[in-house]
């Protein structure tokens, strides 16, 4: 046996060390009225280390925790992060600040990076942790000190990017908390490292420092992960304005800096293409428009592929696996009904990963059969930090259990039927709302649903379908029942319907079960 002698891998920043020898004056973030450069960026975030260094004593491994939007600063404590060997822990900027202070303790932060609006979140976490090396703050604020006058301090003094090995850790990613307290997934420099290499190989093939991409969703997640994948292309990265999310904002922005990706979810994707705007626009430069997060129901589906073209790329993943399970690529999207159009996939597994649906026993299960999807490979992480209990149901035989249900056909194209927690059953039935609420997205009279199972003295569960019309507000329960006649087993129909006029979604755009249940809780709906 050969014992390998090292395990060092390059330092995630050392993509912006290069970029910046090669693309000095080429164009690395545009946000509203300004760019910055490579040159720009790499002076500003070697500024950064010198600060968090010299100022706050932060060091290979100490944790900085981060809330803020997506401004070009959130980008520059990344980097720096990574360039220190330390550990960026971002959160949802939308989160209570409760949350941002157990996000705090648990990471062991110490300093925090915030935006001067979340003076609330920046006292909870003062109080959380009464010895943080310090707070900066991103805007003028009374908690922090100024990001911007720091920087200024040590503009045009190099940084060299801090050596690191496979398995040191770089991120510090916080699940949605779908079930209970969120937990803290561990990724590494090398683990994502990989996931660059397989990011650029199965979604965005073909990308250069010719290309732009447009970053809609928060970079705390998903487009955090699209913008470390293109920085050794030397991609430039176009910023939504600040303000939220307008359609006709980005389809400007995609015509005037000729933008050929994005990452975002199917309930924006839907909204663009739904939008006037799409029809006044140029963006004939799109190549790959990737969603992922949740399912794309495939009315929405056919909707994109007839404004956007054949672009449209979906990934299924998690955070623990560093959204790296699968691929539907543009190859694989048809807008017409047919024998390869596989109808609610998620696609094949990526490059280096391998897929198995197991039984509870951990048993390999064949073709057709459902059972839990269970994931091997270079993407998965270290595991969740300080959390025994979680790492032991999460892993089983050297498998990441993903906690998703699903089936693989004959071609190993990956079919969902929902999460385990999302399952229900009625009547001794399992039931699994998400093939039900893919027929009733058929019926034109319907724009989202959410089923839930809810007590039933008789049958145990029952299904309860929340609604959100597509057009007129009406009760359309007793059509619904008859249009599902036929199309899904009896016991699977929802035995109630409930409208409402806007669904809930988390600040990533998702559908998720448990927002529903607060909202019609907090509604006195359910």
């Amino acid at each position: 046996m050969i014992e390998r002698c090292s395990n060092r891998v390059p330092n995630l920043a050392h993509y912006l060390t290069k970029n910046a020898r090669r693309w000095p004056a080429h164009s690395s973030i545009v946000w509203e009225d300004r760019t910055w450069t490579w040159d720009d960026l790499d002076q500003r975030v070697s500024a950064l280390c010198h600060v968090l260094e010299r100022k706050f004593g932060i060091a290979k491994g100490d944790s900085i925790l981060v809330q803020a939007q997506n401004s070009n600063q959130m980008c520059e404590t990344m980097l720096a992060a990574f360039r220190l060997g330390a550990v960026w822990v971002p959160c949802n900027f939308r989160q209570a600040p409760g949350e941002t202070a157990f996000a705090a303790r648990k990471a062991g932060a110490k300093i925090f990076v915030c935006d001067a609006d979340f003076e609330d979140q920046a006292n909870a976490v003062h109080a959380e942790i009464p010895d943080l090396a310090g707070t900066i703050s991103i805007g003028t604020s009374t908690f922090g000190a100024s990001y911007e006058d720091l920087i200024s301090e040590h503009l045009g003094e190099p940084f060299a990017d801090e050596a690191v090995d496979y398995n040191d850790p770089c991120w510090l990613f916080f699940t949605s908390g779908s079930t209970g307290k969120p937990k803290a997934v561990v990724l590494t420099h090398g683990q994502i490292g990989f996931v660059t290499v397989n990011y650029l190989a199965d979604l965005i093939p073909g990308t250069s420092e010719q290309d732009a991409s447009l970053v809609i969703a928060p970079l705390s997640h998903g487009a955090g992960l699209q913008q470390i994948a293109q920085l050794p292309l030397g991609t430039t990265h176009v910023l939504i304005p600040r303000g939220g999310f307008n359609p006709a904002v980005a389809f400007e922005l995609i015509e005037k800096h000729r933008v050929s990706n994005m990452f975002t979810v199917p309930t924006i994707v839907k909204r663009l293409v739904e939008d006037p705007s799409v029809d006044r626009y140029d963006h004939s430069s799109l190549r790959h428009v990737i969603y992922a997060g949740a399912p794309m129901y495939r009315e929405d589906q056919k909707h994109a592929l007839e404004k956007l073209g054949h672009v449209l790329v979906q990934y299924y993943g998690l955070g623990e696996v560093t959204g790296n399970i699968t691929v539907l690529r543009p190859q694989d999207h048809f807008l017409e009904d047919g024998p390869e159009t596989r109808i609610g996939t998620c696609g094949t597994e990526r490059t280096g990963i391998e897929v198995s649906i197991q039984d509870d026993e951990g048993n390999m299960l064949p073709p057709g059969e459902t059972g839990e999807v269970c994931v091997i490979g270079p993407a998965v992480c270290a595991g969740y930090l300080e959390d025994v209990a979680a790492n032991e149901a999460s892993f089983r035989n050297g498998w990441f259990r993903t906690g998703d249900i699903g089936h693989l056909d004959e071609k190993r194209y990956l079919y969902l039927t929902g999460r385990a927690s999302d399952m229900y059953i009625s009547g001794g039935s399992n039931v699994y709302p998400k093939e039900i609420e893919e027929v009733l997205l058929t019926h034109p009279g319907i724009s989202e649903v959410a089923i839930l199972g809810i007590p039933d003295p008789q049958w145990g569960e029952i299904g309860l379908a929340v609604c959100v019309a597509a057009g007129e507000n009406r009760d359309l329960a007793e059509e619904l029942t008859n249009y599902l006649a036929g199309k899904i087993a009896r016991y699977k129909m929802p035995a109630k319907y409930l409208f409402i006029e806007t669904m809930p979604t988390s600040a990533y755009g998702k559908i998720t079960k448990k927002l529903v249940r607060e909202f019609l809780a907090e509604e006195g709906l359910l």
